[in-house]
């Protein structure tokens, strides 16, 4: 039996003639059951002007986070695979359908696009800042946590949703370092994880800070190798760089962390 596929795709202050033109390429390519654009604190010429798209269209007033967004969006999909991909389109669709491809064929469980990966094909390159930022947080990122990519931060990801469910509930970072700490508690749940080489082009027009995000992301990194050894029971140093109260996303989203464990009793 064909495995179902849903779509998220989190947006911000989104050029909205390339994220129409992005989500019909999807919705064309995938033809998945569901997608599902999460969209914060958006102008309300800008619901507008998506509302005609074969999509479900998710505003809130706020602004959560990426990892926030897709999250509440995953949350809300029933079906088999799951997958996310950037509003900004710098992921190639061809791409992300072979990202999704990997998982509802059963080759892997989580499967992560890479920009870094020696067979990703580059069109256009971040500024020089950006490329050497990320390129030292993935250093950071290899020597901090058990799972090794070349690429942690790529915009296009695809998880099953068994490993989806047991992974929710330990997530905490509703911001860009939502990635970073999704492969390490999927690794240390024990699911395979595979990076899929991309066809990558650069977004100009993107919110991402150069500076702060790098630091927010190599914080990140610290908190998600402490997370991941909470799951698999290491007694080692868990308060390096952990918000002592900071809540799961879920208990931020106001998700009953029961109907995410429901796939486990099907």
């Amino acid at each position: 039996m064909s495995r179902t596929i849903g779509l998220v795709v989190p947006a911000f202050r989104p050029n909205v003639d390339a994220l129409r033109a992005y989500v019909l390429d999807l919705e064309e390519r995938l033809e998945p059951e569901t997608i599902r654009i999460e969209l914060d604190d958006p102008a309300d010429e800008t619901v507008e002007q998506l509302e005609a798209l074969p999509a479900t269209i998710n505003a809130v007033d706020r602004r959560r986070g990426k990892g926030a967004a897709v999250t509440a969006g995953f949350c809300a999909l029933e079906t088999d695979v799951r997958a996310f991909a950037d509003a900004d389109g710098s992921t190639a669709v061809e791409s992300v359908a072979t990202i999704v491809d990997r998982v509802r064929t059963g080759k892997t469980d989580l499967a992560v696009g890479s920009r870094r990966h020696p067979e990703a094909d580059v069109l256009s390159s971040q500024s020089v800042l950006r490329e050497r930022l990320g390129d030292g947080f993935a250093w950071l990122a290899r020597r901090l946590l058990a799972v090794s990519v070349s690429d942690y931060q790529c915009g296009a990801k695809a998880i099953d949703e068994v490993a989806w469910a047991d992974a929710c509930p330990h997530l905490h970072e509703h911001g860009f370092a939502w990635d970073v700490e999704l492969l390490a508690v999927v690794d240390a749940l024990g699911y395979r994880i595979d990076e899929v080489p991309v066809t990558w082009a650069d977004a100009p027009d993107s919110t991402v800070s150069s500076v702060e995000t790098p630091l927010e992301l190599a914080r990140g990194a610290v908190r998600a190798r402490n997370r991941a050894k909470q799951v698999t029971g290491d007694s080692g140093d868990t308060t390096l760089g952990r918000r002592k109260t900071e809540p799961t996303i879920l208990e931020r989203l106001g998700i009953d962390t029961e109907l995410e464990r429901d796939v486990d009793d099907d």
